[in-house]
């Protein structure tokens, strides 16, 4: 078990008000899958919108990459917020704008609007990674890791049956469509959640500055959140080298597919989501290192059966099972050791570790691009497995305390 540490400025334990009851997972768990969903709906339809704009893959490939920056740039200056801000006030004002810009980007006229409103969509959807500091706060120490866990597999489903949702929207009403449901289903989330979020007590005051300056000191001195942060970022990088490419793929010979054949992908996706409760529970039985490299091994050995799986769709579907699989058990057993660092500071220490996470991401999202772009299907397995075998050495090293 990690030693928790000294807690930072603010960092005092202040719980909320209600209690965590199975029905307020669940809810956060939908929250965070539709609010994660934004970022992904794109990733199917990428081909096409190449060929609307007249557009290279690698360029069209820049909406998801510029979404995943926005991300990150809003886990590193709006989720520490969630320690000193009412979260029953901000979370509903971030989705609302989030709309707003969903619907500009179903009117965008041109590939580089559509990049950049996709960066602004990506700040305001941070909103799922101040719900998940919530739930771990209201657990207790023995429901922890299976509640961030169904949250996570709520986080993961919607990332995954975004593309589902997207290529069979697509098909049916085109692709700017997508864009304007999601618009929609965002409104309506800030809506549910304004009422349904719990009311918090009151927190400590603290000056912004001061909770930036707390939230670097802890990733200068918690060396634990450092590594996960780092195995995470692995792991979200070797899924994003896939999912961001895959649909150029599927789109060519021998494959041929449309947008809603590529999206339906991401049903098979989702069936990795079911681990996350199995990890939460190896966490909270203290086998968080095995875990991971068992994780870790997942991801490294799927790019090996999506290489042999080139002509073959079975084994490409195998191959996703294996990889979503792999990303999800690291993500919840990091997640579940990062949150028990330092009590009162969740939501500074989720944006530390969510910030490289998504940093890895669209990384692999730009690394992909381009590997596919110079060559093609093989380069990219080469790519993901090279950051598979990265992950399982991370996850390898023994645990660190301060």
């Amino acid at each position: 078990m990690i030693t928790p540490g000294p807690t930072s400025a603010g960092a005092t334990d202040m719980p909320v008000a209600e209690p965590l009851t199975r029905s307020l997972v669940l809810t956060l768990a939908a929250a965070t899958g539709i609010a994660a969903a934004n970022m992904y709906y794109a990733q199917p339809l990428l081909h096409t919108i190449a060929e609307r704009f007249g557009a290279s893959v690698g360029s069209a490939g820049l909406i998801v990459t510029a979404s995943q920056i926005g991300y990150a740039l809003g886990l590193a200056f709006l989720v520490p917020a969630g320690d000193l801000l009412d979260r029953r006030r901000l979370v509903p004002r971030l989705l609302f704008a989030a709309a707003v810009l969903l619907g500009c980007a179903a009117a965008a006229p041109t590939l580089f609007v559509l990049v950049a409103v996709m960066a602004l969509v990506g700040i305001c959807v941070v909103v799922a990674q101040i719900l998940v500091p919530l739930v771990a706060e209201l657990a207790t120490d023995g429901q922890r890791g299976r509640s961030v866990g169904t949250v996570m597999t709520g986080l993961l489903l919607g990332i995954l049956l975004a593309r589902t949702v997207a290529g069979v929207v697509a098909g049916l009403a085109g692709w700017r469509s997508v864009f304007a449901l999601a618009a929609a289903l965002t409104a309506t989330l800030a809506v549910v959640l304004r009422t349904q979020l719990p009311h918090e007590r009151p927190r400590p005051r603290l000056a912004y500055g001061e909770i930036m300056r707390s939230t670097v000191d802890l990733a200068r001195t918690q060396p634990e959140l450092r590594r996960s942060a780092l195995l995470g970022a692995l792991g979200f990088a070797a899924f994003s080298v896939f999912w961001t490419t895959i649909a150029f793929l599927l789109s060519d010979p021998p494959f041929g597919y449309g947008d809603s054949a590529i999206g339906l992908l991401g049903l098979v996706g989702a069936a990795g989501a079911l681990c996350a409760t199995v990890a939460g529970r190896l966490a909270d039985r203290g086998l968080t290192r095995i875990g991971r490299i068992g994780a870790s091994s997942s991801i490294a050995v799927s790019f090996l059966v999506l290489w042999l799986g080139r002509d073959s769709i079975a084994m490409l579907i195998v191959g996703v099972i294996v990889l979503d699989v792999g990303v999800q058990g690291v993500q919840v057993l990091n997640q579940s050791t990062v949150y028990e660092l330092v009590a009162g500071a969740r939501s500074r220490i989720n944006g530390v570790y969510m910030t490289a996470y998504f940093v890895g991401g669209a990384l692999g999202s730009a690394g992909g691009a381009f590997a596919f772009d110079h060559g093609g299907w093989r380069a990219v397995c080469i790519l993901g497995g090279v950051l598979g075998l990265l992950a399982i050495t991370q996850a390898a090293r023994p645990a660190r305390t301060r």
